[in-house]
């Protein structure tokens, strides 16, 4: 009888936990059991050890061998558990010897025993870390992503011979101390599209750059052609740099995902998501069989676009208002449940009415009232009420068209936002929870940051009553005038500051 244990992990959710593998080798008529609530992908991996330990030089054991993935009651899912089987099996037959009780094992192993990379290796080292254990064996691909997290030693290979060679004590690979420097997202990186290169819109520019110092969010109304979707495509360029606490939020997301991009250790620019108008609600809030991060999480400190604004279905309209609200999603279903973080800047574009020209003053509308009314009415007050800037984007005049002067460049807007945001990161370093921007601002933060001149009081008072704003509409314009404040440098918020606010209210919502 032969006994090894070993350590790898499975990730739930944005965290990881540990899992025990142990392997038990006895005489007997020979069989493979894997027990401890696997997968039909964990339980695939039985073929997939077998032939990689024979064609990697390996003997595969010819007698009762019982594999547990300890706790029994943690769902295992994906081939993570590959390399960890397969070394437990080596080492459980006497043809290895290693200690492995601070060791956390990943990796999905192929047929010719060659290894390939695996996802949520970023929240796996985070929580290895946590946990004490101070060695992590991955695949060569995971390498950069396993770095990121310091107080590991890590070891990466490109396929199991290479880890048999290693604890034999061959110099093939070798451990490597994690914690890279890493360096974020300078001021000259380049952007595909630029505002200098929007004709006009200039209401839309400014309704953008106050969105991106204080995170708001945004809704654009106009007919087609008039520059909508390249204002929302430039919108990247004028967003603030992730600070590296935000980069690895983002980072863990796209690591569970499994979209994190080949070669590349950390997520340095601000995600820009743009899901089509067919996409389904579980795409978009996440889920599926085995829960997984959707749009709104891979948008995380960064911009959900959703263009055709009304052509989305209702219910999947309706799923966005509450992490709007929380700035997180919960997503439960029979297999588990799990919360992801989603809090994003949502960018919408609709047409005021379905053939687009109901607010052109040159071109006529076609369009029945009864009809313009259906259409309007796929976007509900509630999710309305959400959006911070409601802003017109008129058909641009030939001679703006014509005009061959260049506007302001993003760069400079962007250096405004980015004061903007480090005023704010001051003043929020005082608060214990966690907030980077005066959009996520609860009612608290409001009382406390949002002092008012007299004047400005008495203006917000007045429009209130006459707009008839909803608790939550007061509450955004105060948000959004402390964010027009903070372009201004300014410490109070002054009358100007709600005036420009208030004027980015929907008139039919409130």
């Amino acid at each position: 009888m032969a006994l090894a244990k070993l350590y790898s992990a499975a990730v739930t959710g944005l965290d990881a936990e540990p899992v025990e593998i142990e392997i038990d080798i006895t005489r007997g008529k020979v069989l493979f059991i894997l027990v401890g609530l696997p997968d039909k992908v964990v339980e695939e991996s039985k073929e997939r050890v077998r032939s990689a330990i024979k064609n990697s030089g390996g003997h595969f054991p010819q007698e009762r061998l019982t594999i547990n993935l300890a706790p029994a009651d943690l769902r295992k899912e994906g081939p993570v558990f590959d390399l960890g089987i397969a070394l437990g099996i080596l080492q459980a037959s006497g043809q290895i010897r290693f200690d492995a009780t601070k060791t956390i094992i990943l990796g999905e192993l192929s047929l010719d025993g060659k290894l390939r990379r695996v996802s949520g290796v970023l929240p796996i080292a985070e929580m290895a870390v946590k946990r004490g254990f101070d060695t992590m064996l991955v695949p060569k691909e995971n390498f950069f992503e396993a770095n990121i997290i310091p107080g590991l030693k890590i070891v990466a290979g490109e396929s199991l011979a290479d880890f048999i060679h290693y604890f034999a004590g061959h110099n093939n690979i070798k451990a490597e101390e994690s914690g890279q420097r890493i360096e974020l997202e300078d001021e000259e990186t380049a952007y595909q599209y630029d505002f200098a290169y929007i004709k006009g819109q200039n209401q839309a520019k400014r309704a953008l750059e106050i969105a991106a110092a204080g995170g708001h969010n945004v809704l654009m109304s106009g007919p087609p052609g008039s520059g909508k979707t390249l204002l929302a495509r430039s919108f990247p360029s004028v967003l603030p740099r992730m600070a590296l606490s935000e980069a690895l939020e983002v980072t863990k997301i796209y690591s569970v995902a499994g979209i994190l991009p080949p070669g590349e250790a950390l997520i340095k620019k601000r995600p820009f998501r743009s899901p089509h108008h067919t996409t389904s609600a579980v795409a978009i809030v996440g889920g599926g069989t085995h829960p997984r991060p959707g749009e709104i999480s891979l948008a995380h400190r960064g911009v959900l676009f959703l263009d055709e604004f009304p052509e989305f279905p209702r219910f999947v309209l309706e799923v966005l208002r509450q992490p709007l609200e929380d700035g997180l999603i919960n997503v439960s279903r029979a297999s588990g449940s799990a919360t992801y973080p989603a809090k994003f800047t949502l960018l919408a574009a609709q047409n005021p009415c379905p053939c687009g020209y109901l607010t052109d003053p040159t071109k006529p509308c076609v369009c029945s009232s009864s009809t313009i009314s259906r259409y309007q009415k796929k976007i509900s007050g509630p999710l309305l009420d959400r959006i911070d800037l409601h802003i017109e984007v008129p058909r641009v005049e030939y001679q703006q068209l014509a005009e061959k002067k260049i506007a302001e460049e993003s760069s400079v807007i962007r250096a405004r936002v980015q004061k903007a945001r480090d005023i704010q990161a001051e003043r929020f370093i005082v608060l214990t929870k966690k907030i980077v921007s005066n959009g996520e601002m609860g009612s608290a933060e409001i009382t406390r940051f949002c002092a008012l001149t007299e004047p400005a009081t008495m203006l917000l008072k007045n429009a209130v009553n006459q707009m008839h704003l909803s608790a939550r509409g007061y509450h955004r314009v105060l948000k959004l005038a402390r964010t027009i404040a903070d372009l201004d440098g300014a410490e109070i918020v002054d009358q100007k500051h709600i005036a420009e606010a208030l004027q980015y209210r929907s008139r039919e919502k409130g």
